[in-house]
């Protein structure tokens, strides 16, 4: 049980979390999910503690963190627009829609707008190729995604 002695209520849920887990070693992405969703986005300070609390090295950690591109360790802004460019995403019209993006938000693709508002990224593939090209803004999906799209989208999020 975690003693709740850290003032930071986001650790607390975090060490509580860890806790609850039966097999902490082999709960590694598990466990750096759950923190980016309670952080946003993976500190030196988290990964500290995760390897604090679970008896892993910070070496292990980073290496998890820089060959997953899920994971990020710069803060994110509220909206985080990804942009699909697997293959299918590709060939139907996705680098449109990412430089409509760009040119919209002025960002360039893994950068953060200066009020922390938008992120924009790439992603590889996010195993929707039927609804190609795909964007997906935090936890929603956009299928068949045309760049005069693109602006709706943007304004959804404000």
């Amino acid at each position: 049980m975690a003693c709740n002695c850290n003032p930071n209520p986001e650790f607390n849920e975090l060490e509580n979390f860890i806790n609850g887990l039966e097999d902490k070693k082999g709960a590694l992405i598990g466990v750096l999910h759950k923190a980016q969703h309670i952080f946003g986005y993976l500190s030196d300070d988290v990964i500290y503690f995760i390897s604090d609390k679970l008896g892993v090295p910070t070496s292990k950690i980073y290496g998890v963190i820089t060959f997953y591109s899920y994971f990020t360790v710069k803060p994110r802004g509220k909206y985080v627009i990804n942009v699909c460019m697997g293959t299918a995403c590709f060939v139907r019209g996705a680098e449109a829609v990412l430089r409509e993006f760009e040119k919209q938000l002025n960002l360039k693709a893994g950068d953060t707008s200066e009020d922390m508002k938008f992120t924009l990224s790439e992603l590889r593939c996010v195993g929707a190729c039927s609804l190609a090209p795909v964007v997906v803004v935090n936890d929603k999906v956009y299928g068949k995604v045309e760049k005069d799209q693109v602006k709706k989208i943007i304004e959804e999020c404000k």
